[in-house]
């Protein structure tokens, strides 16, 4: 049976397992769900692949105590070329759950896309691979290997140290880390680029105690203000980032992120300008960018005539690719420093660092995803850059220097992923179901050794 039509028919099966699967409240934090609900999810992926092939699948804890699930499925031909399928099975927290528009944990369709806390990030990736899998049967030219993790939102680093430790058995001569997505429902990409990142908290004290604006306001050091100050000089007035050391002058070389569709992507208000002076493409993914991620301050609603003495704020700094972020780190730490007003003390305390990383785009595998993409979708694959972390491709690419890593999977920016309201269009989940298989199978004819 011709691929397409395979993959369409396993569909109505694709919608009940995601069903299944989004049902299990698999967010990797035990203080806010049992951990219980992540075992659940773990074993329910084995299960889904022991029955795929992947006769081998099994769990494995990784140092961070989450639970991997790891298998193998040899084809025919013992020197074909290796594939490694990576997904997730933890999500994000629903967050406000009045704020959706369904139940974050059941699986519901409206205006023809399917809502659910996970149903694109990252669980329809998993149902994504398990369709690609039945749709080529018995058939399938390559070496397969599987990893799933439980960790992934969190951030805990448990896959990572785990790659470390057993560096043979994931090794792959492709890895297809589906955890990105494309352009827009339609539009097949491929993820090369991420940015990198550094976190940090700025903390400004400026005085003893609180004291009574009446009395000492105007000569008197205000903290807040000196943060706001501070804060004001992390951007020009166009909203370009001016940490010194930073490189703002970089262009991006692929695919441009059409400015209108931007707006309506990010829900930018009517009247309010894109920052930068760059395309939004540059912006995105080639040039630094600050966000204020939040304040320690007195509320509005509370608060007293009072001059505060002390603030702070949590600062995310995303680098693009060719900038370190031990640079990135001296270079906020130093700017921030040198910003703040009147003399008041400043400590800058770094939470996390985060490396970016460039996919190469000129090897067999790249190639093949990409005549594979254009066939699912009619249409030419292009190629993305992402403004998110994913820590574990640096991984891949420091054990692996021979694989090739290439992102993608059934996210777009209608899906909202981390967000109240996040849904998949069932039909990137078929289209990219279509798209792996047909990539495993001419990856594996041409590479036949």
């Amino acid at each position: 049976m011709d691929p397409r039509e395979r993959v369409a028919q396993l569909m109505p099966q694709a919608h009940q397992e995601l069903a299944e699967l989004v049902a299990i409240k698999s967010v990797a934090d035990p203080r806010q769900f049992p951990p219980e609900e992540c075992q659940r999810a773990a074993q329910w992926v084995r299960d889904k692949f022991a029955q795929t092939g992947f006769t081998d699948a099994r769990l494995e804890e990784t140092p961070d105590g989450s639970m991997v699930v790891l298998g193998s499925r040899p084809s025919a031909d013992p020197q074909a070329p290796t594939v490694l399928l990576y997904a997730h099975y933890d999500v994000q927290p629903p967050l406000d759950d009045s704020a959706w528009r369904t139940p974050p944990f059941e699986l519901t369709e409206v205006d023809g896309r399917w809502y659910g806390r996970g149903a694109a990030d990252c669980k329809g990736n998993i149902v994504m691979h398990l369709a690609a899998l039945r749709a080529l049967g018995e058939n399938i030219p390559v070496n397969l290997k599987l990893v799933v993790e439980g960790s992934e939102e969190q951030g805990t680093g448990g896959l990572e140290a785990f790659v470390e430790s057993h560096p043979d058995l994931l090794r792959a001569d492709a890895i297809l880390v589906c955890d990105t997505g494309n352009a827009a429902v339609g539009s097949p990409a491929a993820t090369v680029s991420l940015r990198g990142m550094v976190n940090v908290v700025v903390a400004v004290e400026a005085l003893n105690s609180e004291i009574h604006s009446g009395m000492f306001g105007g000569p008197a050091p205000d903290a807040l203000a000196a943060l706001v100050v501070l804060l004001g000089s992390l951007r020009d007035a166009q909203g370009n980032t001016t940490v010194a050391g930073l490189d703002n002058s970089r262009h991006w070389s692929g695919a441009a992120y059409d400015p209108e569709q931007f707006r309506r992507d990010a829900g930018v208000l009517d009247g309010v300008s894109l920052l930068g002076d760059g395309t939004v493409s540059d912006m995105l993914w080639s040039r630094p960018a600050l966000t204020i991620l939040g304040i320690d301050c007195p509320p509005v609603v509370g608060s007293a005539a009072a001059i505060v003495p002390r603030a702070a704020a949590r600062l995310n700094l995303r680098i693009p690719p060719g900038t370190a972020p031990e640079a990135a780190e001296r270079a906020l730490t130093a700017h921030l420093k040198a910003a703040a007003p009147w003399g008041v003390r400043i400590t800058v305390d770094v939470e996390a660092t985060g490396s970016p990383f460039e996919a190469s785009t000129e090897g067999p595998a790249f190639k093949a995803l990409a005549a594979s993409a254009r066939e699912a979708y009619g249409r030419p694959m292009t190629s993305l850059g992402q403004g998110g972390s994913i820590p574990l491709c640096n991984v891949f690419q420091q054990t692996y220097p021979n694989a090739e890593i290439i992102l993608m999977g059934v996210e777009e920016p209608q899906a909202l992923i981390h967000a109240p309201n996040e849904s998949v269009a069932p039909s990137e989940i078929e289209n990219m179901a279509l798209t792996e298989a047909l990539f495993l199978a001419r990856y594996g004819a041409a590479n036949a050794r």
